[in-house]
């Protein structure tokens, strides 16, 4: 085989026996991580891999207690770095206890005789653990006596049994590996760490989780779920059901859209599969055979709910285990669909002829969303119309390759769209994009304050139903096209009134895109700090900024520091002095395509917009973006603090 460069043919690289290699199951684990446990990450996000290692270490307490063996588990995190999880099952069994944490397809949940409805079946989970961690550590304490292995990044480096008056459980160890390949600088998130243990509680009553010695526990399963998440108030009490091998609950409130919490053996499952496409469709329609009448978009609007189901041999959709792909609830068995309908059916028809008060409140609901939708029918066709033949030649949507919908591609994690301020801010992002993950929306000046305003409005305002049409959330996230919607506007008052401004709208309309934390901010630099190679003496200073620059950026006269706080310049310049150049950014346009790369790059920093119980949403939005400005004039009077602006150059 020959290949041509230019006008020449050159001859294809030689191809032998010594080519083709064959890795151990640790190798390959670090080799390609991604296919054990999805993304990397440094923690910062609540898919990054380190959670997921987490994850996978607790799936295996968790399954235990399943089993009635054992109703406690001990998490500690020390640092945000190291983890320890202890629980009090029933051990590994001690002469397998290298296989099954060390060798891939290695496990007692194949035959589900041990295991019937388990989390981890594919012998992976814990391998993966031991194989990603710079340092791993498992005792296994069995009737009197413990063996005990160590690991460094998947290898045997010790083995001992000895004997102990220890209860029975299984105690694993482990320190993610911080190489620059795996999980350079990471650091676990307590706020990340207690969602999903709590998660865990809610799934499994009776269970004590006791993280860094506090308590986590669950009296009421998924009604504790829904009371401790919701951020509006309900129309009425939760309703919550339980079978053999499913819990529901579910209750309306005032906020747009639907908004569902689904799991499957006890693992959450975040983008739903077909045990919440089940529940959608035949509560839909048990309430609408209740009633006689009504369309299911009206029922299901402002619904809260929750699912869990235990599936024997699930499958998912990938090693991540957030969408559920299974259609049988075992194998040779009935069919989801028809399980969770059902029950539905049965139980939900006869609690709605006992509650008529639920009854009466739902239908009050829903004959509200019927008007709206009715109202507004006219101005949404013409909407529709509108943003499909904008679509075709939208100037103000730069779109990606890979979305967040393309079910079977590996990288639609990575999607993502930057809605931004001008075309100064959007020209700069797109020149400097990675085309096939990230997209651009650009707005023209400040968007409308939607604060109290119908879902009239998201059809009325072009530039509101543009957006909602690129994001394709109009019917709910399952046709999502980008994982990260990313608020990229300048770090002045404007920039910051605007960012409030987009926020507010999803708040009111779309709640569930930030619930399911798919919207973040984009942090960018506030200074560029940089100072002549010839200047600085400290060649580790040089080395580590070489590192992340191109070649052509190497051979620059100049080493550059991109400061996101004064904090940062400071540290900066007492590095890269004496008198370096500092240029403050007041504005995202004034950043050149080039820079802007390192900025939107692998190390982007992104700062989520999250939302809880707490937050008190209404009160919060009302304040801020409500008719109260007296209020808000004293506020901003008494809390004004006046800081000398910086020139630009120094």
């Amino acid at each position: 085989m020959e290949e041509k460069t230019g006008n020449q043919i050159q001859p294809a690289a030689e191809y032998i026996d010594d080519d083709i290699k064959t890795l151990t199951g640790t190798q390959h684990i670090r080799l390609r991580p991604g296919m054990y446990i999805g993304r990397l990450g440094d923690g910062s996000l609540p898919e990054d891999g380190i959670y997921v290692l987490l994850k996978e270490v607790i799936d295996n307490s968790i399954d235990e207690f399943k089993m009635k063996a054992g109703n406690r588990i001990e998490v500690d995190i020390t640092d945000n770095l190291t983890v320890a999880v202890r629980d009090y099952g029933r051990g590994i069994p001690q002469g397998k206890l290298v296989e099954a944490v060390s060798v891939l397809n290695t496990g007692g949940k194949y035959d589900s005789k041990a295991f019937k409805k388990s989390i981890g079946l594919n012998g992976v989970g814990v391998k993966a653990v031991n194989a990603l961690s710079e340092h791993f550590e498992v005792k296994s304490y069995r009737d009197g006596k413990v063996r005990a292995l160590t690991f460094e990044r998947g290898t045997l480096v010790s083995d001992t049994t000895s004997d102990t008056t220890d209860e029975n459980g299984t105690y694993v160890f482990f320190k993610p590996d911080n190489d620059d390949r795996l999980f350079k600088n990471y650091s676990f998130h307590p706020e990340y760490v207690e969602t999903m243990l709590r998660n865990y509680t809610y799934l499994n009553q009776g269970l004590i989780i006791m993280y860094n010695g506090r308590r986590i526990a669950s009296r009421n399963g998924l009604q504790d779920l829904l009371t401790d998440n919701m951020t509006t108030d309900k129309l009425y009490p939760i309703v919550h059901m339980k079978g053999e091998d499913i819990e529901i609950a579910f209750t309306h409130t005032n906020q747009y859209g639907e908004e569902y919490h689904s799991f499957v053996n006890g693992q959450h499952t975040t983008q739903g599969g077909t045990h919440q496409s089940a529940f959608k469709e035949h509560i839909a329609r048990t309430i609408k055979d209740y009633f006689g009448k009504y369309e299911y978009t009206d029922i299901r609007n402002g619904i809260v709910a929750a699912i869990a189901v235990n599936v024997e041999e699930p499958v998912f959709e990938s090693q991540t285990k957030i969408k559920l792909g299974s259609t049988l609830m075992e194998p040779d068995g009935e069919t989801i669909n028809k399980y969770v309908g059902d029950f539905i059916k049965q139980q939900v028809d006869n609690y709605l002829h006992i509650h008529t008060d639920v009854a009466e409140a739902i239908e009050a609901k829903v004959k509200e969303s019927e008007r709206e939708r009715k109202a507004m029918a006219g101005i949404t066709k013409l909407a529709r119309e509108r943003s499909k033949k904008a679509n075709l030649h939208n100037r103000k949507l730069r779109d990606c390759r890979i979305h967040y919908c393309d079910v079977k591609n590996d990288h639609k994690e990575e999607s993502s769209i930057f809605i931004t301020e001008g075309d100064s801010a959007s020209g700069s992002i797109t020149k400097s994009r990675d085309v096939n993950t990230q997209a651009v929306f650009s707005l023209r000046g400040k968007p409308l304050n939607s604060f109290g305003m119908t879902k009239k409005v998201v059809y009325q305002n072009e530039e509101f139903n543009l957006l909602q049409a690129a994001l394709d959330i109009e019917d709910g996230l399952e046709t999502l096209r980008y994982n990260k919607v990313i608020v990229a506007t300048d770090a002045d008052v404007d920039g910051m009134h605007i960012r409030l401004l987009i926020i507010t709208f999803f708040l009111q309309f779309f709640p569930e895109l930030i619930k399911k934390g798919h919207v973040y901010v984009l942090q960018t630099p506030l200074f560029r700090v940089r100072n002549k190679r010839t200047k600085i003496r400290n060649k580790k200073i040089i080395a580590e900024a070489d590192a992340k620059r191109s070649e052509k950026e190497k051979k620059s006269d100049f080493i550059v520091r991109y400061c996101y706080s004064d904090e940062e310049r400071q540290k900066a310049i007492s590095e890269l002095g004496p008198d370096p150049e500092i240029t403050r950014f007041k504005g995202l346009g004034e950043i050149s395509p080039e820079e802007f790369s390192h900025f939107i790059g692998p190390d982007m920093r992104l700062e989520q917009v999250t939302l809880h119980k707490t937050d008190q949403v209404q009160k919060l939005l009302e304040y801020y973006m409500g008719k109260n400005t007296p209020d808000r004039q004293r506020f901003i009077i008494d809390n004004l603090v006046i800081e000398e602006d910086l020139p630009e150059e120094e």
